[in-house]
């Protein structure tokens, strides 16, 4: 159908005009929002009967719910991606949203949420900074730029409207990429109920009555396709200027009991959530595994001339030893259940070889130190502690990212982007031509990880021995050389 033809997405055109009472009000429309957790409960509604309707928050004043409004808060949702080797390519209009909400424009409509009989949830994803204290926030009345203070005054609000009631308390499930999320957030919250001076009787209730859950989430959104729009456009029959697209893997690790999975019912439909009663196990096997991943491949991919995570995996040789570090060296120190780490790993090497995502190594060097320190050392030190001997392949990253900071490669610029006192100091280290005396330097640098690597048996000769092999070989070379030096 010819593109003037088409009408815009709405619920009259579409035929989808279900009211849904209102069970959920959601911070943040955003991407990710949209293509995961507004998924999951239109999916829920669709394939469990769970009969819930979403409210849609703007959490800034510049936001664009208005637009989603405009076409009645359908929008569609690309899911692409690789699954046990083969290509996923979906498609489907998501309708859980009722209202969307500009809190700034209409902040009388935001607060009669409050009294929504059948409100139950909260939901959020506002980024990591969402999830702050303002102390310059303390006036009771609005609206708020903080988003902890606009859920401090909804509860509020709820809790006058329904005297107390402990039966109307909500369950608070934020989804920012923060440890302890929903604890955090209570604490604020309770925080301004202190600084606004409200009565006792609330904050006993918002501790006693309502519910915060921790979650651990992961589902890559890169959203509105503005590279390839027409290729997505060419599959509708009508205009989506809201349309979204998302990998096909989801993960959802919420803190939670029975009383959970009763409320909403996740079993009935085929995702990846967990309700659990520890979520950290899950936050580590991400954090080496998947995150890990991508930072351990890093520089020896870049260094090998690659650009994109999909060509880096690709490729046999930086394939193989991603595969080899994950399975034979980070798995060992996760003390996790080894069927479930090599599945996850799997899912994992499907991910960053979705075809429908570029995602450039360039992107994934922004801050490579830092990531490094938490995503991979870890994994060296424990492998270390457990086996008395190095981990090659992570000791073979741990120097290319060494190498990668000396700031260029043969003729090709790298793409340091990190903190300026890391990149000057590099730059003092690389000074030196003695490769030991840059592998203890570098090692030693408790700016860089925190600690003294140098101190840890082996890895000072190791580290200058692959710095060597990597200036007089090809990368692969340089690996192999290197890896047969001490086998």
């Amino acid at each position: 159908m010819e593109n003037q033809t088409k009408q815009q997405l709405n619920r009259q055109n579409s035929g989808i005009d279900t009211k849904l009472p209102i069970k959920i009000v959601q911070f943040g429309g955003g991407n990710f929002m949209r293509g995961f957790t507004d998924y999951v409960i239109d999916k829920l509604n669709k394939e469990a009967d769970f009969n819930a309707g979403i409210v849609n928050i703007q959490p800034t004043p510049n936001g664009s719910v208005h637009k989603l409004e405009e076409q009645g808060n359908l929008y569609t949702l690309f899911s692409r991606g690789i699954k046990k080797g083969e290509i996923i390519d979906e498609k489907c209009v998501i309708s859980a949203i009722q209202k969307s909400i500009n809190p700034y424009a209409d902040y009388n409509s935001f607060l009669e949420l409050a009294k929504e009989e059948d409100l139950e949830f909260v939901f959020s994803n506002t980024t990591e900074t969402g999830i702050a204290y303002d102390e310059t926030e303390n006036s009771y009345e609005g609206p708020h730029k903080n988003f902890p203070a606009k859920v401090a005054v909804l509860l509020h609000e709820r809790y006058k409207h329904f005297n107390g009631a402990a039966d109307k308390g909500l369950r608070i499930i934020p989804c920012e990429l923060i440890e302890e999320n929903a604890i955090v957030l209570k604490g604020i919250i309770l925080k301004y109920a202190q600084l606004w001076n409200l009565e006792e009787g609330f904050a006993q209730w918002v501790e006693q009555s309502n519910h915060f859950h921790n979650t651990l989430v992961d589902r890559i959104v890169p959203g509105y396709p503005k590279d390839d729009a027409a290729t997505y456009e060419d599959q509708l029959d009508y205009e989506d200027p809201m349309m979204v697209v998302s990998e096909t893997f989801l993960l959802w690790v919420i803190q939670g009991g029975e009383d959970l999975k009763q409320r909403i019912p996740f079993d009935k439909i085929n995702e990846q959530i967990l309700v659990v009663d520890d979520i950290q196990p899950y936050r580590l096997r991400k954090v080496r595994i998947l995150n890990g991943g991508h930072t351990l491949m890093l520089a020896p991919a870049i260094l090998a001339g690659k650009e994109i995570v999909k060509e880096a995996i690709d490729d046999q040789f930086i394939g193989t030893f991603l595969s080899e570090s994950i399975f034979n060296e980070v798995n060992q120190t996760l003390g996790l259940d080894e069927t479930e780490l090599k599945e996850f790993a799997e899912e994992v090497f499907d991910r960053f070889r979705n075809p429908f995502i570029k995602h450039h190594l360039a992107s994934i060097a922004l801050y490579f130190v830092s990531k490094f320190k938490v995503r991979v050392v870890p994994s060296l030190l424990t492998y270390v502690e457990r086996n008395n001997k190095l981990p090659l392949n992570l000791t073979f990253s741990l120097a290319s990212l060494i190498r990668f900071y000396q700031g260029s490669f043969g003729e090709k610029s790298l793409p340091l982007n990190d903190e300026e006192a890391i990149v000057n100091r590099f730059r003092e280290i690389w000074k030196n031509e003695d490769y030991e005396i840059v592998s203890e330097q570098a090692l030693s640098e408790k700016l860089f990880w925190d600690t003294d690597l140098a101190q840890v048996e082996g890895l000072k000769a190791a580290v200058a021995k692959a710095l060597y092999e990597i200036d007089h070989n090809a990368m692969e070379t340089a690996y192999k050389n290197f890896i047969q030096f001490y086998s």
